[in-house]
């Protein structure tokens, strides 16, 4: 299975981005897809995470800012980032639940893709 992620990129504060990230391979269903980032001498933290179900989750640091989304048929995960701080600034992961076609469920992340935002 592989995460292929998009859409990072350079941006002023108050602007807006939308990441994308497929999944691809051997899956049979997806439970959970999400992103998290970070930032340069910080830990991996959680952004937002979303169900098949439709369930979402938010850092409270993204809360009303932020909308993720999923098209499972396409094993796509999305999110959109309106009202972009400096301190968004960081490296944003995809991370995907994935039960494979063996019925083995394991934990899989994208490369990762940059967002700056520039005061």
């Amino acid at each position: 299975v592989q995460l292929q992620a998009s859409g990072g990129g350079l941006v002023q504060a108050g602007g807006s981005l939308r990441l994308s990230c497929a999944a691809s391979g051997s899956i049979f269903s997806i439970n959970v897809m999400g992103w998290y980032r970070q930032a340069p001498g910080n830990q991996r933290e959680l952004v937002a995470t979303m169900t098949n179900s439709g369930i979402t989750n938010y850092s409270n640091s993204v809360k009303g800012r932020f909308t993720i989304s999923r098209e499972n048929a396409k094993n796509t995960v999305y999110m959109q980032m309106n009202s972009l701080k400096p301190e968004d600034t960081a490296v944003y992961y995809c991370n995907a639940e994935v039960l494979n076609k063996e019925y083995v469920r394991s934990n899989y992340w994208g490369q990762g893709t940059l967002v700056t935002v520039s005061s």
